[in-house]
């Protein structure tokens, strides 16, 4: 049946335009919207309403959460597009932040925004913002607003396949009166009018055979081959790890790519870049050859020296190669197949055993040295030995999202995410406040497997305490109730503080830092759900176990340690000659971050054994 309930696909003969958007979205394979109702979308939600359950509506707190979910809903498999709905004015408005998250990460998400009435536009009226010049920017690739009803057809199929194939952002103008007039599905075969395909295009898969083979011959003569992973190699799992072990190669992951590869394996050294891992850094520092798959991670300087490592690059999009290194080779394709095409042209042949060797080394040694930090005594809690316990306890299934801060650090170096796993975050806007909103996509996606939050207190205090609610009015239709929310409450915007130190030589400044000490545990009761007080580390042994057994979502505030070092894996000496002068200014953390500092460089910066 059609998302409008006739047995054929057609309209039914009193449907309106907006009955119409939502049966030609349904075609595109969006079912499920994420947004917040108001008077300039009525026509829409009524039509929303008129789908019956073929269609879901999730109504989020905030629209920005909206705009959050419809990106994370494709990143956690949901469907091949997002979609957010809001109203005109202020609704659409909030959204921007969430889509602008889409628009970075590069996911595809139709963005339907009401606006006023057309016989009152131009006219100062209540909530009139000029959406057209507002989205931009945004919805750069195609932005457009739906004037007549013959208009739904094309529109709807160009805001889709522009979406699908740029795997971006597009955005629908949706005046409040347009909306509710007849729907015209059939357009007049005249001057004037489109008749259009709601099919999606094929993709780019494969480059050619001259360009295999010369990425080949690059690669085939490295002895200490690294590779950086990203969100274009999910799932191409088993192709990342054999051509890795083809060519014995080391694997860093970009923080979007992180289930691209099994993290326990020793040739995977994790997480690149300032949040990123030790033995990535290593990795980048003293490879002759580099393979980048699907990331355009953008810090240059966690890359090879310029001229050290020759370079191929696999992406789906050609011009995003060569943008952060000179790669030598760019091949345009899909990662699994052109990964697949590049083994047969490699052939086979030894792969490099000793270097192979040297990243395992360096890798164990650093895990051994995050589980050493995570024992450490802190004021009052580690907030490293949360996830470190974290670690062996996630389920098979497990989905986690994680916010931006601190968090980001802890769980990129201590989560050894493995196959069958689903984890995101906002990887490029890197705003806080994604984490909630993610939570609740994956799990209206996926409501039959766990979800696990991290999120920092100031990310709680934005949105996640709101989104809360959501949780609290939707948990007991998921057929797996595990919706677990570890706050690290540090009373602290802990990540903001650290880069003053270090790059400003600023001391902590309480004014703009300081965060409200709130009982999230006690929240999380009072809307029903299941809460936990960590204030001391004897509370966390059995703590994961309880948290992922119980029979309802849990929020966990735990009492972390605001003077918790996060060290960067390259540590430069104006970074810390500047961290030594906010410290000599008066910090306020300066007594703990001292106490915690000279353990946490000696883990971090031990020495190495040479390179063979």
């Amino acid at each position: 049946m059609s998302a409008t309930g006739t047995a054929d696909g057609s309209l039914p003969k009193n449907a309106t335009v907006a009955d119409h958007i939502v049966a030609r979205l349904a075609e595109w394979g969006v079912h499920r919207y994420f947004g917040y109702p108001g008077d300039g979308i009525n026509g829409m939600t009524s039509a929303l309403q008129r789908a019956g359950g073929r269609v879901e509506f999730v109504q989020v707190r905030h629209e920005e959460t909206a705009g959050f979910a419809a990106s994370a809903h494709v990143k956690y498999g949901g469907g091949p597009l997002g979609c957010a709905l809001a109203t005109s004015g202020p609704g659409a408005i909030h959204l921007l932040n969430g889509l602008y998250d889409a628009k970075l990460d590069h996911q595809p998400v139709v963005a339907l925004v009401g606006n006023t009435a057309l016989t009152a536009e131009g006219g100062g009226y209540y909530q009139e913002v000029d959406l057209l010049a507002l989205y931009k920017d945004v919805a750069s690739d195609f932005l457009a607003q739906l004037d007549d009803p013959s208009q739904v057809r094309h529109l709807v199929d160009r805001a889709c396949r522009t979406a699908l194939s740029r795997r971006t952002v597009t955005a629908l103008v949706l005046p409040l009166d347009v909306q509710d007039e007849p729907a015209v599905p059939d357009p007049p075969h005249a001057h004037g009018y489109y008749h259009t395909s709601s099919v999606p295009s094929s993709m780019p898969t494969v480059p050619p055979e001259a360009e295999l083979r010369r990425a080949a011959e690059v690669l085939r003569g490295g002895e200490k081959v690294a590779m950086l992973v990203g969100q274009g190699a999910l799932g191409a799992e088993q192709e990342v790890r054999l051509i890795a072990d083809r060519l014995g190669a080391g694997v860093a992951t970009a923080l979007l790519g992180f289930t691209a590869v099994d993290h326990r394996e020793p040739w995977v050294t994790g997480a690149i870049g300032l949040l990123g891992t030790r033995p990535s850094w290593q990795l980048m520092q003293d490879c002759d050859r580099l393979l980048i798959v699907g990331s355009n991670m953008p810090y240059s300087d966690f890359y090879p020296p310029q001229g050290q490592a020759r370079a191929v690059q696999i992406d789906l999009d050609g011009s995003r190669m060569g943008l952060r290194y000179p790669t030598e080779v760019n091949l345009t394709g899909d990662a699994g197949p052109t990964l697949r095409a590049l083994l047969r042209e490699l052939g086979d042949g030894p792969a490099p055993t000793a270097w192979r060797a040297t990243v395992a080394d360096a890798t164990s040694a650093w895990r051994r040295a995050q589980a050493d930090l995570a024992g450490q005594p802190a004021d009052p809690v580690n907030p490293q030995l949360l996830f470190h316990t974290l670690n062996d306890a996630l389920p098979d299934d497990a989905m986690i999202a994680v916010d931006c801060g601190t968090a980001t650090a802890w769980y990129a170096r201590h989560l050894q995410v493995r196959p069958g796993m689903l984890a995101s975050l906002s990887g490029t806007l890197l705003s806080m406040g994604g984490a909630m909103p993610y939570a609740l996509a994956a799990k209206f996606a996926h409501p039959d497997r766990p979800v696990v939050v991290l999120i920092g207190d100031g990310a709680m205090q934005m949105n996640g305490v709101n989104e809360l609610i959501t949780v609290a009015k939707n948990w007991r239709h998921w057929a797996d109730p595990r919706f677990v929310v570890l706050v690290l409450n540090n009373r602290d915007l802990a990540f903001v503080s650290w880069e003053q130190r270090s790059t400003e030589g600023s001391p902590r400044y309480p004014a703009s830092q300081d965060v409200p000490d709130v009982a999230y545990h006690r929240w999380a009761e009072v809307l029903g759900l299941d809460g936990e007080l960590v204030d001391s580390p004897d509370q966390v042994a059995g703590l994961w176990r309880r948290a992922l057994t119980a029979d309802r979502p849990v929020v966990v505030n735990a009492m972390v340690d605001p003077a918790e070092l996060m060290l960067p894996p390259h540590f430069t000496l104006d970074q810390a000659r500047k961290t030594a002068a906010a410290l000599l200014r008066g910090d306020t953390d300066r007594a703990g971050i001292v106490r915690r500092g000279i353990p946490a460089t000696l883990a971090t910066y031990r020495p190495r054994r040479k390179n063979p």
